[in-house]
């Protein structure tokens, strides 16, 4: 080290006085030099939130391209100068800037980035920072949709996103129905899903827990790129990858438990039994013959039943057990890095069942850069077990088990197979036992699913991508129902030779190929990137049947061993595509933005000169709190104004549908001479073609303190045309059915969207609150050719009224005695005691044309609330999910109000005697030749509800420095914990057929359960 001594001497009696000055120059550039060089800084860059390491944060210094990141344990080291400034900068955190000064060591905490405009948001085929999105698309919390337990990624949209209605039920493995902004098809309404890229028809095989993001595309403007699959919306979902540094290794483990929340208020056996007695009683007077009832509800018979009485909602609910667990290995390099998740789910039945579901899947993400080439794969494998429910001609197995009678048993061991059932003389009542039945019969449905995809991208020259990836997603199913020889009583018994074996087996296959080009440029405050893509693809299906008849009871399950006979059939179908796509982004000083979409997609669905749909769309926003002529409040930040056009497809058509089916070996018999003939099995519309949706939107959002607080506010416009429909045909025709599925439908939906966020994590009591409503109205403006209306279950639809409206008589009183029955207005085979009706129309009858409309049955709005909170060590949140402004057919209750053979609600109890005049509830009589339980607004409901959809509390457990255990949280979560609401039923939020022309229809819906779980998380 040179000290001022040293360098005095050396300047003054070694150097001549001439050199002095090049010495002294020498010096300086020295010290220069040694300051240029800088020196070693080093540290360790950790979370604010849960205290642990970050690997790969950027690390520079300021003003320059001198760069590194931290490794696996969140360390870095890099040279710089006392003058230099280091930042450090990594995706979803707040950057920080730290002058070096005197430090040689500096640790940083870095915070989560509140503000969730800097958010990069996944879209179709490429990412983009949400300030700068153009079109309408949601980002779902993921931390709140986690909190709801459930098999299916779908689920957890319930009251997440604005627009978004997620329908499902308490069925093990049970589909879920989903709709954005409304109906706008008369046969699928269900989005298009997008898993890492791959393009799936429904998330259900895949496990919720691997799920990084999800992105929910609801207007024409963003989900144009995916053409005629887009109509209906599209859910972005996108898993975990491998992230820099060490293997990381988690794993997740939940057990809880389900029951029925609520109980339907049935009839015991004495209250059964008066109210049929009663039913008997008033038939045979109203037939004028003695009076006959069933001797196993007459009290001087000696084939009485007082021995049984069977509660089948006690009998048949159990507690359900549901569980989780789940292990996931992460880490990697830059070359390679992997993310690996093994995910096991079961839940049992809480109905006394063998019905239960049972899933394992696998999944790896892979991803590697290696200079400009960038690479990555995805292999997925799911294996499912499902036992379903059996009904008997369609009917639910909660219909049934509500209309069981409670003077039959369950357990009967004089019967073949050991269950209970009813006797055709004894209580003349056609009741199932829906336990015998659904345990009896084995009715397995089995699913293997394998999902592969590869890809590469080279950087061509700067900003210039081309990317190749290729996938393949292929199903196998396998589905065994036996339904053997047995006794479950009158109407519901199996003979032997009807005893039969249905198998099903079969695959799917569908591979993609897609060939992708991206440009990126900025030039001054210009910034354009545009992108151009080929895609292939093909998907091949195969479905054999199988069926044998005839097996006696203890039979070996086989086909082979059918005694009466065995049938097999096979189908098979290949549909093939190509599209071309291409979108481009421009904006300019982060003002304003313009986004252009167009797609065109070919398809062998439709005929040669149909096969072409073109799909468009275009937008743009106006980041008005960028101008410099705006001068806002420090604490107001964002003020954008958005707005879109575009027109998509939906493609939900059988394959051949275009093609007319003929039987070329349909003879006629003249004069007692076989003609040879042709005839017309099925007729087509050969022209039929894409169902188009064009979509316009607008939309405000703001931002206050530092965007902690954000607000969006959207109006839509949904518009359908050209939707598929079956049109009546004559029957002379000879086509079965008669009618021909063409383009000749069209609906409106239009709505309001509202969404706010609150973060605030700036003190030790952080917490999260947010909020969304969402308006719908949803318009028929044409069915068929001549506009005639469809008909459904108690419900009609037609040009310029709501899909699926309830349609009904309205009920007038009950007819008290022969004086006001003979002064009504004629009603069919009415007497004293029956149901009166209104006689809208003012003819003097009661018809069919005094029904009216008597309401919506597509909620009018629907929202959600979430809130969550940390303290130290504890975290809470609640969430909370409804719905309202539509109406619901209560059909379950009306089957409970017949006052016939089956059970009853304890509503008819109150039944209208010469006793008992002051109700509403019409006498019980066996046929209900009134028809007093005919569709009218007596079991028409408000279907308004409010529900605390989750509550979860947690824990993070202290753990002092070890090398195996970096984090532990456990936590108690409920879910289905509260409904506020007035239905009859089990539940409001019913998962219903969804025919949508029948909607709002509840025929016996299986309850959603109650789950209380207690789960951990370990991060080693």
């Amino acid at each position: 080290m040179i000290t001022n001594q040293k360098l005095f001497l050396y300047w003054n009696f070694v150097l001549p006085k001439k050199e002095w000055l090049i010495a002294l120059f020498m010096l300086v550039f020295s010290v220069n030099l040694m300051s240029a060089q800088g020196k070693e800084i080093s540290g360790i860059v950790t979370s604010t939130q849960d205290k642990l390491p970050l690997p790969g944060v950027n690390v520079t210094i300021k003003g320059t391209k001198t760069g590194t990141t931290t490794g696996f344990d969140g360390q870095y080291s890099i040279k710089a100068s006392p003058n230099d400034v280091l930042v450090f900068s990594f995706i979803g955190y707040q950057n920080k800037e730290v002058p070096v000064g005197n430090q040689s060591k500096v640790d940083i905490a870095l915070g989560e980035d509140s503000n969730k405009l800097n958010e990069v948001v996944v879209i179709g085929y490429g990412t983009q920072k949400k300030g700068d999105l153009t079109g309408s698309i949601s980002v779902v919390n993921m931390e709140d949709a986690k909190k709801t337990i459930t098999y299916d990624p779908a689920k957890m949209l319930q009251g997440q996103v604005a627009g978004v209605t997620v329908q499902s039920s308490g069925e093990p493995g049970g589909f879920v129905n989903i709709k954005i902004r409304g109906i706008n098809s008369f046969t699928n309404n269900n989005p298009l899903f997008v898993i890492d890229g791959m393009i799936v028809d429904s998330p259900y095989d895949f496990a919720p827990g691997d799920i990084e993001s999800m992105q929910v595309l609801k207007d024409a403007s963003s989900a144009a790129i995916y053409g005629v699959r887009g109509a209906n919306g599209v859910i972005i979902i996108t898993t975990k990858k491998g992230k820099l540094g060490k293997l990381d290794i988690k794993y997740k483990s939940l057990v809880g438990f389900q029951n029925v929340a609520k109980e339907w208020s049935l009839t015991d056996r004495v209250g059964y039994q008066t109210i049929t007695n009663e039913a008997e009683r008033n038939r045979d007077i109203r037939q004028g013959v003695p009076i006959n009832i069933a001797p196993g509800n007459n009290p001087t018979s000696p084939y009485y039943i007082n021995n049984v009485d069977t509660n089948w909602q006690d009998e048949a609910f159990q507690t359900g057990l549901i569980q989780n667990h789940s292990l996931t290995f992460n880490g990697g390099a830059e070359s390679l890095g992997y993310n690996m998740n093994v995910d096991y789910f079961q839940n049992t039945s809480y109905l006394n069942s063998p019905q239960d579901y049972e899933r394992l899947s696998m999944n790896l993400n892979l991803y590697g850069k290696k200079g400009k080439f960038k690479y990555g794969s995805k292999l997925g494998y799911t294996q499912s077990d499902k036992e379903n429910f059996n009904s008997w001609s369609g009917a639910s197995a909660i219909a049934d088990l509500l209309g069981a009678i409670p003077t039959m048993p369950v357990y009967d061991a004089n019967r073949l197979g050991g269950y209970g059932g009813t006797d055709v003389l004894t209580q003349k009542a056609i009741s199932m036992n829906v336990i015998g039945f659904n345990n009896l019969i084995t009715n397995n449905g089995k699913r293997n699913r394998f999902i592969g995809d590869i890809w590469g991208e080279l950087e061509i020259v700067k900003g210039l991508k081309y990317k190749l990836d290729a996938s393949f997603d292929r199903v196998d199913w396998q589905n065994r129902k036996y339904v053997p020889e047995s006794d479950l009583g009158w109407y519901y018994t199996t003979k032997a030779d009807k005893a039969t074996l249905d198998v099903s087996t079969g695959h799917e296959s569908r591979t993609f190929l897609n060939n992708l080009l991206t440009y990126e440029i900025a030039i001054g405050k210009h910034k354009i990137d545009a992108l151009a893509g080929w895609i292939q693809e093909r998907t091949d299906h195969y479905n054999h049947f199988s069926q044998g008849v005839g097996y006696k009871y203890g039979s070996i399950s086989q086909l082979e061993y059918a005694t009466v006979g065995v049938s097999t059939k096979e189908y098979n179908r290949t549909i093939t595509g190509i599209s071309y796509l291409s979108r481009l982004n421009y904006s300019f000083d982060d003002r304003y933005f313009v986004t252009g979409n167009f797609r065109q997609d070919k398809t062998s669905l439709f005929a040669a000169e149909n096969n072409t749909g073109n799909f468009y769309s275009f937008s743009g926003a106006w980041k008005i709190s960028s101008e410099k002529f705006i001068k806002l409040p420090e604490w107001f930040n964002t003020i954008k104004l958005r707005g879109g056009y575009g027109e998509l497809g939906n493609n939900t058509i059988a394959p051949y549908a275009y093609t007319t089916t003929i039987n070329k070996f349909a003879g006629y018999d003249f004069n007692n001479e076989l003609a040879p003939g042709t005839t017309v099995v099925s007729a087509v519309d050969p022209n039929v073609s894409w169902e188009n949706t064009s979509t316009t939107n607008v939309a405000l959002e703001l931002g206050f303190f530092n965007n902690d607080l954000q607000f969006t506010g959207e109006y839509y416009e949904k518009k359908s045309t050209g939707l598929l429909i079956g049109v009546p045909l004559p029957y002379s025709t000879g086509a079965f059915p008669a009618s021909v599925v063409t383009n000749a439908g069209a609906v409106k939906n239009t709505g309001l969207e509202f969404t706010t966020t609150y973060n605030n994590r700036h003190h030790e009591f952080k917490y999260n609150i947010s909020a969304n409503l969402g308006t719908l109205k949803n318009e028929v403006t044409q069915i068929g050719i001549n506009g005639n209306p469809i008909y459904g279950a108690a419900s009609k639809t037609e040009v310029g009224r709501s899909i699926g409206e309830i349609f009904a008589w309205e009920t007038n009183g009950i007819f008290q005695d022969a004086a006001d029955l003979a002064s009504s207005p004629t009603q069919s085979n009415a007497g004293i005691g029956d149901q009166k009706f209104k006689d809208v129309n003012g003819d003097g009858a009661i018809t069919d044309a005094d029904r009216t409309y008597q309401g919506v049955t597509i909620p009018k709005y629907s929202y959600g609330f979430n809130f969550s909170a940390e303290y130290k060590n504890f975290d809470f949140s609640m969430f909370w999910q409804g719905a309202g402004g539509h109406k619901v057919f209560n059909a379950m209750y009306r089957n409970l109000m017949i006052g016939d053979f089956g059970n009853h609600h304890t509503d008819m109890l109150n039944y209208w005697s010469p006793t008992n005049t002051d109700t509403n509830v019409p006498r019980p009589i066996i046929g209900d030749p009134n028809g007093n339980a005919r569709d009218s607004n007596r079991f028409i409901e408000d279907g308004d509800y409010l529900k605390l959809q989750t509550m979860q509390i947690g824990y993070t457990i202290p753990l002092k420095e070890n090398k195996f255990i970096q984090k532990a949280n456990v936590y108690v979560n409920g879910q289905n914990l509260l409904i506020l609401s007035k239905y009859k039923g089990y539940d409001p939020d019913f998962n219903s057929n969804d025919g949508l022309i029948s909607r709002g229809y509840d025929a016996g819906s299986f309850p959603n359960p109650r789950t209380i779980s207690l789960g951990v998380e370990i991060q080693f």
